[in-house]
């Protein structure tokens, strides 16, 4: 009884099982069938060829239409895994220029999930990227020889000035993580990797097109499918124009052959900017096709720096260019007027402290002030600023009040240019002091930021804009590099007028003191018959050497067309580089060409060299001399030294 029981029990269980199985086999057989794509791409792999068409990427021109960046065709290799039975791999590596070993490293680079997201055995994978037109015209003659690769047609870019470099920028293949924050690419694509190239990515890039081609049961094309019924053809990228002037942005460059630092120009009146030179540089030509890798190691390598934008990655004293936003800020709060006097013996003296002047007359009002650019004018400005309780109930109030206006002015935060990787560089607040010195200290304890010193940082750009904003007597527009995008109208961010705190009255007292700079005081190189010019020097302290030399300044004074910063680390006071470099900007700017006496000039600058420089492609490679790039934040001066007069 029983075992006719367990007999029972057992066919049961055996059925079940069996049932079990069943069911297990039709619900894959219905996945396979009608769930997973693996065999429908199978099949279509087999009878059709889907190839991407690549758009071609916008070209890029200066202000003036001459043309600075354009595609140039490349070839692609691209191989289907599934495909390339028997390839006589020797042969195939001896018509590329490979070896054996790059060969198979590169397929297991293809194959492995983790460096090529997406990949599958039925679609086309890039093998090797970028031949020229030579070494497409050996392949392809061969081709035929090697089942399952292709050739895919590209291209590259290329650059007609060797100028330029951080604001264009460059194309490189794209990363696992691009291909992760944007399923428009896949692995073997190109993307913008730096400059207006990566922030304007989308626009320049197009729109990918599909060609399908038809395949016999061997493989071999026989034409388009349905006469290309199907296929979706690229859409080109859009064209930019880019606000700099190509040969100001070069004689800039040329002036600084042999320098750190930077220099840049802008429009005041739209906020474009003119030209954007960081120092040392390198020729974007260099970046182009499979030698960028190899290029952008050296360039990594260099003590120099040259792959740092230092335009807008820079971040520096001021030095006395800062003056200019002191004196706005102490007549606009009331600390001041134009004719307020202050005395300088030789420097700021009060209860030990002591900060450094050079000889000029004493007492003075604002206006020579910022003419002979006295020290102890602003810190005597800042000390009544921030001793007075009348106005502010505490001494964090006033440094509120004085933040304020520091960032009304373009300070502190990034100004928002469209380049990738801008600083905002370093405006101190109240609650970073009572950090610092426990709730304990006065307008005597921070003194130096009255100078431009201290704490205080600003990028090249924000010194420029500076100027800018004193050229309109009291409002920017954001910097920008992009005059216009083919189709597309200019984003309201860079057309908005951003006001300061300060009345435009007492921008007319600072141009005041700017101009004086120019006929006599610390900017006299700077002066011209042609027009006016209004200027500001700077000597910021550098306490691991040389003082960085600085200008800002902007001319003609009414109705300026540009605005400047030249900003030269380890330049020593700020007449002997900044001062001649600007004005040889903008002589150039605004008669377009330079004098055969300024020509001279600037071939003197040219040669002269604040380091050992070996130029190879114009990157800096090898054999520098000991003295390092001296660092964009130096932010603990105590004291200053200031312009001496010519």
């Amino acid at each position: 009884m029983n075992s006719d029981f367990e007999l029972e029990k057992r066919k049961y269980v055996i059925g079940g099982a069996a049932v079990a199985i069943i069911i297990v086999f039709l619900l894959r057989l219905f996945t396979l069938q009608l769930l997973s794509e693996d065999f429908k791409i199978s099949a279509d792999s087999n009878a059709f060829l889907k190839r991407i068409q690549y758009p071609a990427r916008g070209a890029i021109s200066d202000r003036n239409g001459k043309l600075l960046v354009y595609n140039q065709p490349a070839y692609d290799v691209m191989v289907v895994m599934t495909e390339q039975v028997g390839v006589d791999t020797l042969d195939l590596c001896e018509s590329l220029g490979i070896t054996r070993d790059w060969y198979e490293r590169r397929m297991e680079e293809i194959k492995d999930p983790r460096r090529n997201p997406g990949y599958s055995r039925h679609t086309q994978q890039i093998f090797m990227s970028q031949l020229s037109t030579e070494e497409f015209s050996r392949f392809q003659e061969k081709l035929f020889r090697f089942p399952g690769f292709y050739i895919q047609k590209r291209s590259i870019r290329w650059y007609n000035y060797p100028n330029a470099a951080h604001l264009l920028g460059d194309v490189g293949e794209v990363g696992p993580e691009d291909i992760e924050a944007d399923h428009y690419y896949r692995s073997g694509d190109y993307i913008g990797k730096l400059g207006v190239e990566r922030s304007y990515e989308e626009v320049l890039r197009g729109e990918k097109g599909m060609e399908i081609l038809l395949r016999d049961a061997r493989g071999r094309i026989k034409g388009r499918y349905q006469n290309g019924k199907f296929d979706v053809a690229p859409i080109p990228g859009r064209n930019l124009t880019m606000s700099i002037d190509i040969e100001l942005q070069a004689l800039g460059e040329r002036l600084m052959t042999g320098k750190l630092g930077s220099i840049v120009a802008i429009e005041p009146s739209t906020g474009e900017v003119l030209c954007m030179v960081s120092s040392p540089t390198y020729d974007p030509r260099i970046m182009i096709g499979r030698q960028r890798g190899k290029s952008q190691k050296q360039l990594a390598k260099d003590p120099h720096k040259p792959l740092l934008n230092r335009a807008i990655m820079g971040q520096y004293p001021p030095g006395s260019t800062f003056k200019t936003g002191q004196a706005l800020t102490f007549l606009q709060e009331g600390i001041i007027t134009p004719a307020t006097p202050f005395p300088c013996s030789h420097g700021f003296h009060f209860k030990g402290l002591k900060v450094g002047c050079h000889g000029h007359g004493s007492p003075l009002p604002l206006i020579p002030a910022i003419a002979t650019s006295c020290n102890g004018y602003f810190c005597w400005g800042l000390y009544h600023m921030f001793g007075n309780r009348k106005k502010y109930k505490t001494v964090q109030d006033a440094m509120t009040t004085w933040k304020d206006y520091m960032v009304s002015m373009g300070f502190g935060y990034k100004l928002g240019i469209d380049l990738p990787g801008e600083k905002r560089g370093m405006i101190p607040n109240a609650p970073y002091y009572d950090k610092a010195y426990r709730n304990s200290w006065s307008g005597l304890t921070v003194i130096s930021i009255s100078i431009g010193q201290g704490e205080v940082n600003l990028t090249p750009l924000q010194i420029a804009n500076l100027g800018a904003t004193i050229a309109n007597r009291g409002y920017y527009i954001i910097p920008h590099v992009v005059k216009e995008v083919q189709g597309i109208p200019l984003d309201t961010l860079y057309t908005k007028k951003h006001y300061t705190r300060v009345q435009p009255e007492h921008y007319e007292t600072v141009v005041a003191g700017m101009r004086q700079a120019v006929l006599g005081g610390t900017c006299r190189v700077a002066n011209t018959t042609y027009y006016e010019v209004c200027g500001k020097t700077g000597t910021a302290q550098n306490p691991h050497g040389q003082d960085h030399s600085v200008f800002m300044g902007f001319a003609p004074r009414e109705n300026p067309k540009i605005a400047i910063c030249v900003y030269v680390e380890n330049g020593t006071w700020g007449a002997t580089y900044g001062v001649p470099i600007g004005a040889l900007m903008m002589e150039q700017y605004i008669n377009g060409k330079l004098s055969e006496a300024s020509e001279a000039r600037a071939t003197e600058f040219e040669n002269k060299h604040l380091y050992k420089v070996e130029w190879s492609d114009r990157s800096d490679k090898s054999d520098r001399s000991d003295k390092s790039d001296k660092s964009e934040n130096k932010q603990n001066a105590k004291e200053t030294s200031e312009e001496k007069r010519q």
